[in-house]
Order: C-alpha cells, then structure tokens, then sequence
C-alpha cells in the first residue's frame, strides 16, 4: 500500500511539473504554440505577436465585418502552406479587426486603447502625451517596445532598445484595397476600442523614430496583435 502511494505522489508531482508553462511563457491551448510574456507594471503581455490561424484568406478578400485573417505575403488560402512561410513563423498573423478581436486564447483579451495608454504611462509618457490624437506621441518609449537592431528593422531603427522586453517587429499591414506593404517599415498592432462604425484605435512603432503613433484605422485592413492577460 505505502510503495502505491508513494508511485501516485510521484506521478502527481512529474504532472504538477511537466504541464505547467515555463516562467514568463504562455502555451495557447488551441494549436499548442508557446509564446513569451513579459510583465510591464501591473500587465503581462504577449512577447510575440499573435500567430493562431484557423483559416487564411488572400490579401484581395477583405470586410470590415467578418472576420479574415492574413499572412504577410501569402495569396493563397492553404493554411498550412502559409504556417511554413517564414513571414508566419517571424511576424505571426495579420487580423482585420473583427478577427483581432476574437483572436486572443482564453485568460488573454485584445488590449484596450486604455490598456495601451497605462503602457506608454509605464514606459514613461507625460500625461499630456497620452491622448493626442493621430500623432507620433512622446520620446523613446517606442524605443523601448521595439526589437533592437537591424535583423528585422530596417536601418536606422531609431532608439530602439527594447529596454522593455516586448520586442516588437516591424510586421507590415495588409493594406485597405488588398495588398501587403510596409514590412521592415512599420509595425501596426491593433486595439480593442472602437473610433466608430468603420473605424479603430490602433499602435504604429516605425523603423525611423523612438515614439509611438497612435491613430485609427479601417476595421478591414489587417494589423498584428498582441494580447493582454485578463
């Protein structure tokens, strides 16, 4: 009897260890990949941009509606096809905003234009900076969000840091008309707070300046996403 109790405290202990996420990684229970996290302030964050893909459409499909889902680069509708591409594998996917806002795995929501300014608080932004409309706002605190260097960026990749541990890519955006642009150039991340009927609020870092843009976009392009643990 002792030896069968000792075996399950084994067996209860080897699962307590081995299902667990290592620190600072999250595993989306939907198609089993791991993503990093970071805590910034009282938020965890996703580390890497959103990359769940249950179906990909090509960049001429569009709504502002429905939701549809793009890989950089990618015309076609083969999803493991686009899951090989190395556009995927770097930057994740591309969501037009009805997508985005279902998109994040259960425990994690698409983050509020609210949840982004606690961000840019944290990092550093002056009261005054946080809400002005449609502009580049602040000083180096896009610079702290992005990867440093230039593996991904394109030079010069201005204040780039990542003092912050998010590393933010620049991941492009499927384009209102049906085209990719902007890889290398811009990385655009979508919120969940709406401007209005078509359009959103939504994060651009860019490969020429340390602030962060904050504006609104259509609900049909598609940007990238980073999600926030509930």
């Amino acid at each position: 009897m002792r030896r069968v109790v000792i075996s399950l405290f084994v067996l209860v202990f080897i699962y307590s260890f081995t299902s667990q996420d290592a620190p600072n990684t999250f595993t989306d229970n939907r198609d089993g990949k791991v993503y990093k996290t970071v805590t910034l302030g009282a938020q965890v964050w996703m580390a890497e941009n959103l990359a769940y893909l249950p179906a990909v459409s090509a960049p001429s499909s569009g709504s502002y509606t429905e939701p549809y889902y793009y890989v950089y680069g990618y015309d076609g509708t083969d999803v493991a096809a686009a899951k090989a591409t190395i556009n995927y594998q770097t930057y994740g996917v591309l969501y037009n905003w009805p997508a985005a806002k279902t998109g994040c795995p259960e425990g994690w929501h698409l983050p509020s234009d609210e949840e982004w300014i606690q961000l840019e608080m944290y990092l550093g932004m002056t009261q005054e900076e946080l809400y002005v409309l449609m502009n580049l706002r602040g000083t180096d605190e896009g610079g702290k969000l992005k990867e440093a260097g230039t593996s991904h960026w394109n030079g010069p990749n201005t204040g780039a840091t990542n003092s912050s541990g998010f590393t933010a890519l620049p991941c492009g955006v499927r384009l209102y008309g049906g085209s990719f642009g902007r890889v290398g150039l811009y990385g655009y991340w979508w919120s969940s707070t709406k401007y209005d009927t078509y359009y959103t609020w939504y994060r651009c870092l860019k490969y020429n300046d340390s602030s962060v843009y904050r504006s609104t976009g259509m609900k049909e392009v598609g940007l990238s996403v980073r999600c926030v643990r509930d």
